[in-house]
């Protein structure tokens, strides 16, 4: 029996769903769970190899898991997309069929195991996917960083560019920057980082801005102090969990609204993260 992983990622979507998958599917290698990443792009098999998960294969999307999984197999599934009732079919083929939700009000349709933000019982298994390696203590350098994550189809960054320059921040890039993109942003900031760099600047910044969810998650466990810029409308459970957690949430890049929030924001190594641990235990369990 193997353990196929879907996530749904790509230039307009960013990889935060990869970064949660690697980390539980690391964790499941190490306990001799047999596992197989699946991807929807190409770009995201190459970052999963970086962060040490070889092999990902790629299929075209939801519909298409069971090309590649057969009859007795698990499954996870990471993915807003429309499963044109696929669900039913894998809920019988499949041994177990896990699935994360996407919305507060997301439930289990067909008998699936839901991971989910809100969990409120000892069964429940979270979402909140953050790797070790963000819990071990790490020497802070005066950074403020910007990460708006791994995508900027809208060109937001060169929308806001007063914002940029009248603050001293460098820029970590995303996967699906672009190279003549690139040279525009070296303009505006004091410095830029390629991607492969992610780990070791969420580790060691000392001020993270950010409009990514996983990101400011990860950078609130290793005790930087985050700043998370609403893009896209966070939901009621991700804003409890971002303040919960110590990270001031702005609505958009006002270089008025910044500099009152960087006065009150605070670095701290308390947060309501848990290891992943508990949760990759409760896989094993169910399978």
């Amino acid at each position: 029996m193997k353990l196929y992983y879907y996530v749904y990622t790509g230039h307009k979507i960013g990889l935060d769903r990869l970064r949660r998958a690697v980390v539980i599917l690391k964790k499941l290698e190490e306990e001799g769970i047999d596992t197989v990443l699946l991807v929807s792009d190409f770009r995201a098999g190459l970052v999963a190899r970086d962060y040490g998960v070889h092999g990902a294969v790629n299929i075209e999307g939801i519909q298409d898991i069971d090309a590649i999984a057969q009859m007795g197999d698990s499954i996870i599934i990471d993915s807003p997309e429309d499963d044109h009732g696929r669900m039913v079919k894998y809920m019988s083929d499949f041994k177990k069929v896990f699935r994360f939700a996407n919305s507060d009000e997301d439930k289990s349709l067909y008998g699936e195991v839901i991971f989910s933000l809100d969990c409120l019982d000892e069964d429940c298994l979270t979402s909140i996917i953050v790797d070790d390696i963000y819990f071990k203590e790490h020497k802070k350098e005066e950074r403020t960083l910007f990460f708006l994550g791994d995508f900027d189809t809208d060109k937001t960054i060169l929308s806001n560019i007063d914002f940029f320059e009248a603050f001293d921040m460098e820029l970590l890039l995303g996967n699906y920057f672009y190279v003549k993109y690139e040279n525009d942003l070296a303009k505006i900031f004091k410095r830029l980082y390629e991607p492969e760099e992610y780990v070791d600047l969420i580790c060691s910044s000392s001020r993270v801005v950010t409009a990514s969810f996983q990101t400011a998650l990860e950078a609130s466990v290793t005790g930087a102090e985050v700043i998370f810029v609403e893009v896209r409308k966070l939901t009621a459970k991700e804003k409890e969990i971002l303040s919960s957690n110590f990270i001031i949430i702005i609505s958009n890049l006002n270089k008025n609204i910044y500099k009152q929030n960087i006065i009150s924001s605070v670095s701290s190594s308390c947060n309501n993260v848990e290891k992943s641990d508990n949760v990759v235990k409760k896989i094993i369990k169910e399978l």
